[in-house]
């Protein structure tokens, strides 16, 4: 039967993936990867070998025809992201919706997302937040900046090494230096890091130490 299971991967330590997953991964007919050289470097972690296909935000559009073709001839898909779960500031969203289109069965797996242990790790108040994602780079950021100004709620953004720098100054800027925030990086990796204070004292920390891996930002509401 036609089902395309959504398999979380772990965001740092290959270790974090679920028993489960590793059950799933054992039956599908294919896997759809965002980069199939990550992917494969977990399969080899867990012994596997399965037939990938590219699916990442450059050729999804394009892809998903053949995609769903597939899945309508009865196969069984998985799809993957480089880390954590799909969908989430990931490819997924469109194939998903095309499967609920065509009444394919789709399975969505619990498992790793990095706003979550970034979240806890912060100390700001977990009660209530909103996940942002990843800021415009350009056209819309200073507007959406300015619409979460009055945001009451804890705020988390995903960040690149590259330009967290810059955001925290954006950041900064819109709410004021005084902002209490957090920036965890490396989640479950050997070099974890959690880094806390307000806006400006984060921004002085990382303009005098390295900044590398995945980043998670969490700031606190007005």
């Amino acid at each position: 039967m036609s089902k395309l299971y959504i398999i979380p991967t772990p965001v740092g330590n290959l270790g974090d993936i679920t028993h489960r997953a590793v059950e799933v991964l054992r039956k599908v007919d294919f896997l759809l990867a965002e980069d199939t050289r990550k992917t494969g470097i977990l399969l080899k972690h867990l012994g596997m070998q399965i037939k990938m296909y590219p699916h990442h935000s450059f050729n999804e559009h394009k892809t998903l025809e053949n995609i769903i073709e597939k899945l309508l001839s009865g196969s069984v898909a998985g799809l993957v992201s480089d880390a954590g779960t799909p969908s989430v500031s990931d490819p997924g969203f469109l194939l998903v919706r095309e499967c609920i289109k065509n009444s394919i069965e789709i399975e969505c797996l619990p498992g790793a997302t990095a706003f979550v242990p970034a979240l806890v790790l912060s100390g700001l108040p977990s009660e209530r937040f909103c996940f942002e994602g990843f800021l415009p780079v350009k056209k819309g950021r200073k507007i959406r900046l300015e619409s979460l100004k009055e945001e009451t709620r804890t705020m988390i953004f995903y960040e690149a090494p590259h330009k967290l720098l810059k955001t925290l100054e954006d950041l900064a800027e819109t709410f004021g230096p005084d902002r209490q925030a957090s920036v965890s990086r490396e989640i479950s990796k050997i070099h974890e890091e959690t880094i806390r204070g307000s806006l400006q004292e984060i921004i002085t920390y990382y303009q005098t130490h390295t900044l590398k891996g995945e980043i998670s930002l969490v700031v606190a509401g007005r």
